[in-house]
């Protein structure tokens, strides 16, 4: 960031105070496209749309989004080796590279696994914190292999 250095040719600088921090307006597509009465479509906003950005990388596998190959979490690959040998920490690390890498509006305090390889499935809550703000948000997923 360019600091920038103020003169007393620049005003009375003892009478306003000089904001140089921006609260950021965070702004997404809400991915359900449901249609306003006026025809356009919903929008998520702050907090809302740092959730959606993060389920969206976690239920992304490798090579799903065009010229972006290793995009998302894979998490679908972990699934068809819950018979063989499987660590939880080997998944919980990869949620949290795969946030850290691709949403910089969200910061990772806590991933929790747990596995049910009875029934070909993983239990993920992520719980993250809007880098903007002090909301702190929760996500949980299930994800199940299909036969």
């Amino acid at each position: 960031m360019v600091a920038r250095a103020f003169s007393v040719e620049d005003g009375n600088l003892n009478s306003s105070s000089i904001n140089v921090a921006r609260k950021r307006l965070y702004k997404d597509i809400d991915l359900t496209f449901a249609k306003r009465p006026d025809d356009d479509v919903y929008k998520k906003t702050d907090a809302a749309a740092v959730k959606q950005s993060v389920k969206n990388i976690l239920l992304t596998n490798y090579a799903e989004k065009p010229f972006v190959p290793q995009f998302g979490a894979n998490l679908n690959n972990f699934l068809f080796n819950l018979d063989t040998e499987f660590d939880d920490d080997l998944l919980e690390e990869a949620i949290a590279q795969a946030i850290d890498d691709y949403e910089p509006r969200a910061r990772v305090l806590n991933v929790d696994v747990k596995t049910r390889p009875d029934y070909n499935s993983v239990d993920v809550t992520v719980t993250f914190q809007v880098v903007s703000t002090s909301d702190t948000l929760s996500i949980n997923l299930n994800l199940t292999r299909l036969r």
